[in-house]
């Protein structure tokens, strides 16, 4: 007689569930994606502009101010 070919599904049953559960989650991502807006995450911390000395050193990097002159107004900040 037909022995193991009445009520199960076999290997195709897991398969069949696994297909469902993958398409279902690339769906769900494909929509956050469109749907997120482009917006960046947000973030708690408030933005806070760079202080003087962060300034001066940044120019200085740059290249905008020569040694003599960086030291010069870094005394005149305060900062040693």
């Amino acid at each position: 007689m037909m022995m193991g070919l009445g009520m199960g599904f076999g290997l195709m049953g897991p398969l069949m569930i696994a297909f469902w559960i993958g398409l279902i989650v690339l769906v769900v991502l494909a929509a956050r994606a469109v749907f997120s807006g482009g917006t960046p995450p947000r973030t708690d911390t408030p933005f806070s502009a760079p202080n003087a000395r962060q300034i001066l050193d940044q120019r200085y990097a740059k290249g905008e101010i020569d040694r003599e002159k960086y030291e010069l107004m870094r005394s005149d900040l305060g900062n040693g």
